[in-house]
């Protein structure tokens, strides 16, 4: 017997061990199994993606595994096969896609098994009758559900699901009528839920599942809830302007997915975004719900990702890690603001969440809605040509209006830290009414670039082809593509000029001239700068939510999805990025960003207004935007890419070579265009770009190029690169080069 084993190493291939020699039978090796094994003098855990009788090598020289680790597989075969596609498609190796979808303890090799903390009575409580408490609500609900539960337990997450806080169990504790203790699962048990089936004609959730009464949906968002079929395949996009009720749908389709006993997905762009979407699940539905994303412990994420393997969590809910999590009985996946560049991996595994998710809802024969104001080019055309269903809402929910924008031409004006006089008295005017105003900034820092104007002399990253951003919090200047950092000088260092000149708005600079310019309200201040420490951006919401009139100075971190009922006035300081960006998709998501931000304003019964701050307002792509909004604006950059001959129409992907001598990254990008065309020749269907300097061409002492293939059909491309990179990996030039393939790439 031979083992087909996966191992988290840079090749794309497996490789044959056979069973270590006197296995127990409970540990039979089949699939999904982890082992320990030797490799290359090291001792590694693996994942048994087959079995077979013979080997592919001389039998004679396959190592024996060191240890079979798993009685019963820690993954799923569905999920398997979903990570070894995944890692055919983007061209990785196996190994390292799937132990990316693995917590840490059990890519380390610990025990599949988990330790749930749960409470009990102690001698003492039990022997209170039920009402003992009754003057401490809550310490007496908890006395009374730990009387009627299985067992006289309760975990803490079921103690979380009753609304009961820990600091209830700790007041009990202290009392002296509870004690906690730790059991070991080897697979948590379905918590079990009173749920009806489904009648076709039913669109009102089993109330047994809720924790409140949904809302009343308005036309077009019945419209769309009738629309979707529960038990098999199609995505749908739901496209609804910022406002229109989108996440209600979500909901109302969730609770019919939990009605048939099936597990539901949402996948959401940024942590920021996890406290507010948690709170609006857990304020709807009574069933466990699990979190996925980076900034969990590693020991939270285990406990989460067991939760929804063994299909105790009835809702999951994360970013694009969340992607890959084992799900026992998934029944749908939302993926909301599904244009955001966050659902893409930039290193390692480049994969997109948005992607791969659709592929595993045709995997599972289940539904899946991608959710956007501003829907990516790529769903929306497929969505105009049929591929995806389209459902649209082009109203506010609760009859608010859509927010009036003005463009302001910034020519020939003197500015104030980035904003025009106009923009500073509509400032004045929202505040003297009570209201919110957010000053949307996307750069971070003071200034982005520090200067003399006596010599010409500019702070750049000695490591970098890049400015030094100065901050001011405290004064240094900081390279945000290597994290350098350094003291800002007081004087030109070529020069020695006394005067430094700071070149362009900043969120600080911008927090700073309104603090002295409006003294009489707070200034606060969200990017990621003041959102490092963990639940900082939820205090922030939260304080913001409680303030009446205040002023908002931020990054696109509060572009996503967020609710601020209060604001009013939007200012949008340079409207202008993306227009002239050298990248194909700057105008794209030039789009994207002022519709999105420009949405936050007046969502509530109150009308908001936008001011889009130019110097090149006649631009015919922007008015196209502010006067036939994001569709028509989305139809016109389609045609565009349809002549150019690029995504969604054609097919992209790109090496990646970086090295300490340019030289390098060139000569393997010529070698690797030199082997792709062997097997995809240059002709009117495939074109070839590069090797071509990235972006930033140096980076931490690192210099990258780029090599762009594109297509016109997929299927020629992907075969190409599959016998490319057989004959790539064999050349010594890889291994002298820090280089990736990125398939469906968004960044250069």
């Amino acid at each position: 017997m031979f083992l087909q084993i996966a191992l988290p190493v840079p090749m794309r291939t497996t490789f044959d061990y056979r069973p270590p020699d006197g296995s127990p039978p409970e540990k039979t090796p089949i699939p999904g199994l982890r082992v320990k094994v030797n490799f290359n003098r090291r001792e590694l855990v693996g994942i048994i993606l087959s079995v077979s009788e013979r080997s592919a090598y001389d039998s004679t020289k396959v190592k024996f595994c060191e240890e079979i680790i798993d009685t019963h597989p820690c993954m799923s075969p569905a999920l398997l096969d979903f990570c070894q596609w995944a890692a055919s498609y983007y061209h990785h190796p196996v190994g390292e896609v799937i132990f990316s979808a693995l917590p840490k303890a059990l890519r380390e090799g610990k025990s599949i098994d988990v330790r749930v903390e749960k409470i009990r009575h102690t001698s003492e409580g039990k022997g209170l009758p039920e009402n003992a408490l009754k003057r401490a609500k809550k310490q007496n609900q908890l006395h009374r559900a730990l009387l009627k539960a299985d067992k006289q337990t309760l975990d803490i997450d079921e103690c979380l699901a009753l609304e009961i806080s820990k600091s209830t169990i700790r007041a009990l504790k202290e009392k002296g009528l509870i004690e906690s203790f730790t059991e070991t699962v080897a697979e948590p048990h379905t918590q079990a839920l009173h749920i009806n089936s489904i009648n076709p004609g039913d669109t009102t959730p089993e109330l047994t599942l809720l924790k409140e009464t949904p809302q009343q949906l308005n036309p077009e968002q019945s419209t769309a809830l009738k629309s979707l079929r529960y038990h098999q395949f199609q995505c749908y996009l739901l496209e609804g302007i910022t406002g229109s009720g989108k996440t209600e749908v979500y909901l109302h389709a969730i609770a019919r997915t939990l009605q048939s006993n099936r597990q539901a997905l949402i996948l959401i762009p940024e942590i920021g975004l996890s406290p507010q979407t948690l709170s609006r699940f857990e304020r709807r539905f009574n069933v466990p719900i699990a979190v996925l994303h980076s900034a969990i412990s590693d020991g939270e994420r285990s406990k989460h990702w067991q939760s929804a393997r063994s299909g105790k969590a009835r809702i999951i809910i994360g970013t694009r890690l969340a992607s890959l999590a084992d799900i026992k009985e998934l029944g749908i996946i939302v993926i909301d603001e599904e244009h955001d560049l966050s659902y893409k991996q930039q290193d390692g595994f480049r994969y997109s969440a948005r992607d791969i998710s659709i592929y595993r809802a045709r995997q599972c024969n289940i539904p899946i809605i991608l959710g956007s104001a501003t829907p990516s080019l790529e769903s929306l055309h497929n969505a105009l040509t049929g591929k995806y269903t389209h459902l649209q809402l082009t109203h506010r929910a609760a009859n608010a209006t859509p927010p009036i924008i003005e463009l302001q031409d910034l020519r020939q004006q003197t500015l104030y830290g980035g904003l025009s006089t106009q923009a500073m008295q509509a400032l004045r005017t929202t505040i003297d009414a009570g209201d919110q105003a957010l000053i949307f900034v996307n750069r971070r820092g003071y200034a982005p670039t520090l200067l003399c104007q006596h010599c010409g002399w500019s702070a750049k990253c000695n490591a970098c082809d890049a400015s030094m951003t100065l901050h001011s919090q405290p004064t240094r200047l900081h390279c945000h593509h290597c994290d350098r950092r350094r003291s800002a000088p007081k004087t030109c260092p070529s020069c020695q000029h006394p005067q430094l000149h700071i070149a362009g708005p900043g969120t600080e600079q911008t927090e700073e001239l309104l603090s002295h310019a409006f003294t009489d309200v707070p200034v606060i201040r969200i990017d990621r700068d003041t959102t490092q420490r963990k639940n900082s951006m939820q205090e922030k919401l939260t304080q913001i939510d409680q303030l009446d009139a205040c002023l908002l100075v931020g990054t696109q971190m509060l572009a996503k999805g967020h609710h601020l009922k209060k604001l009013t006035l939007v200012v949008v300081v340079d409207a202008d990025q993306g227009i002239l960006s050298p990248d194909f998709r700057g105008p794209e998501r030039m789009g994207q960003l002022i519709t999105q931000v420009a949405g936050r304003a007046g969502r509530e019964q109150r009308q908001g207004r936008v001011i889009l701050q130019s110097y090149r307002p006649d631009h015919p792509i922007l008015q196209t935007l502010l006067k036939q909004g994001y569709l028509a604006f989305a139809k016109q950059l389609l045609t565009l890419r349809s002549q150019a001959q690029l995504p969604p129409f054609w097919f992209t992907c790109l090496f990646r070579a970086e090295s300490k001598r340019a030289g390098n990254s060139i000569e393997f990008l010529q070698l690797a265009a030199k082997i792709c065309q062997k097997h995809l020749p240059i002709s009117p269907q495939a074109h070839y770009l590069g090797p071509l300097p990235s972006t930033i061409e140096r980076v931490n002492n690192r210099y990258r190029y780029i090599l762009q293939i594109k297509c016109a059909s997929r299927a020629q491309l992907h075969e190409a690169l599959r016998l490319a990179l057989v004959e790539l990996e064999q050349n010594a030039l890889t291994r002298r080069t820090r280089w990736a393939l990125d398939v469906d790439y968004l960044e250069h």
